[in-house]
C-alpha cells in the first residue's frame, strides 16, 4: 500500500492529518504533507476523500499506478 501526495497540488493545509483516525501517527504536515508509517493506516480513505485540492492518491496492493 503507498499514499501518494501530489506535492504541486498539495497546499500543506493539513486536513489529510484532521480527519485520519491515526493522524498524528501517520502524517507530517510542513508545508506539504507526507504519510509514513503506514502500518498503521486503517485503509479508510478519508484522506484522500477529504483533500480539498484533491492531492492525495491511496493505492492498495497490487493497484497498477
Amino acid at each position: 500500500m503507498k499514499i501518494i501526495v501530489d506535492k504541486e497540488k498539495c497546499t500543506g493545509c493539513g486536513e489529510c492529518k484532521k480527519v485520519c483516525p491515526k493522524g498524528e501517527k501517520i502524517w507530517k504536515v510542513d508545508g506539504t504533507a507526507e504519510a509514513s508509517n503506514l502500518r498503521y493506516c486503517l485503509l479508510c480513505m478519508l484522506c484522500a476523500t477529504d483533500c480539498p485540492e484533491g492531492a492525495i492518491k491511496v493505492l492498495r496492493d497490487g493497484e497498477d499506478e
